[in-house]
């Protein structure tokens, strides 16, 4: 090989100029490098490093307590914290004040003449049927019967390979008035479908964080048999209305005080998470004492279905769509 072929590196030239460059103290800059208060990468030994990032922990801690006692005391206002929910978008289908106000009075009109009117005109009792996927496994089997005990008037029955229609057909000469059905997946139950007798409407629920009452170490000896008392809570838009009053009627619309249980329905962030818990007022200072049941589960709306189920040929009134949800256009933004 010709060596006057190969190239020269330019980077070389530099280097050299470089050396060739008189080293005067000009040249030289003398930075100073001070550690900060909050950064203790300075420091070689990890132990004293943990232990100073401690101590500056508990004294942000500190001081955040003494200004918030500090304004406790002079009477400041209440801070609220930021969170996705207390900034969310506005909804023009949220509901505020009470049904009585004249701004409510078109909402009202459409209580009155919905499917659940008849249920909370006091004309009927609820009885519910509580029925399966094909073959559950142990877990779901054991999340249906314990449903039993927890909605009054209702029965466990196995769906012995019979379509959704078909049940619907057979449950409404055998005059019950909701059906819930307990889907799974991979041996876990995945979802919840509970049509309203008989004229609907019929909602899709994903279920998930499911605790049996053998897994919270509860025994179902604790529940009694007396009706429970229902709370909904935070179901704010026309949409979520219409979840709680369709949640609201599986149950007895009047509830036994003695038996000393209630039933949550909690909506946060579209999640609607279900509690039971029994209470008991402490005597000195009539604070009620709390002690979860179970079962524990969470709710997230799927679809909301005019009519009985029908897959192919029904009219949605809700309906969430894509694989991450394309109606979500914002993390800020709920429906319920």
């Amino acid at each position: 090989m010709k060596l006057k072929n190969l190239r020269i590196n330019p980077l070389n030239r530099i280097q050299k100029e470089r050396k060739e460059e008189p080293s005067t103290s000009e040249n030289k800059t003398s930075e100073v490098i001070l550690p900060s208060d909050s950064n203790f990468n300075h420091i070689k030994c990890k132990a004293v490093r943990y232990k100073k990032c401690q101590q500056l922990m508990k004294e942000k801690i500190k001081a955040k307590k003494e200004a918030k006692k500090k304004r406790i005391q002079e009477g400041g206002p209440k801070q609220i914290p930021h969170t996705i929910e207390s900034l969310r978008e506005k909804d023009e289908t949220i509901v505020t004040g009470s049904l009585e106000d004249e701004e409510n009075a078109e909402l009202k009109v459409d209580f009155e003449h919905d499917e659940f009117a008849a249920y909370y005109k006091h004309t009927y009792d609820p009885k519910v049927l509580i029925t399966y996927c094909d073959n559950p496994t142990r877990k779901t089997r054991i999340f249906g019967v314990e449903l039993t005990r927890i909605i009054p008037n209702s029965i466990s029955l196995y769906r012995n390979r019979s379509g959704v229609k078909k049940m619907v057909k057979s449950a409404i000469a055998r005059n019950f008035t909701d059906i819930i059905i307990i889907n799974e997946d991979q041996c876990k139950p995945n979802g919840m479908l509970i049509i309203h007798l008989p004229d609907g409407p019929t909602a899709h629920f994903k279920l998930s964080n499911v605790k049996i009452t053998p897994e919270l170490k509860r025994s179902h000896k604790e529940i009694s048999k007396h009706r429970p008392e229902v709370i909904l809570t935070n179901f704010t838009t026309r949409l979520g209305c219409t979840i709680g009053r369709m949640l609201g009627a599986l149950f007895h619309y009047q509830p036994e005080f003695k038996g000393s249980r209630v039933v949550t329905f909690h909506n946060q962030r579209d999640y609607i998470f279900f509690r039971h818990h029994k209470y008991q007022f402490d005597l000195e200072t009539a604070k009620p004492r709390l002690r979860e049941l179970g079962p524990r589960f969470t709710l997230r709306l799927k679809s909301l279905q005019q009519g009985t189920f029908n897959s192919k040929h029904g009219e949605y009134e809700w309906l969430i769509q894509g694989k991450r949800h394309d109606m979500e256009t914002s993390r800020r933004k709920f429906f319920l």
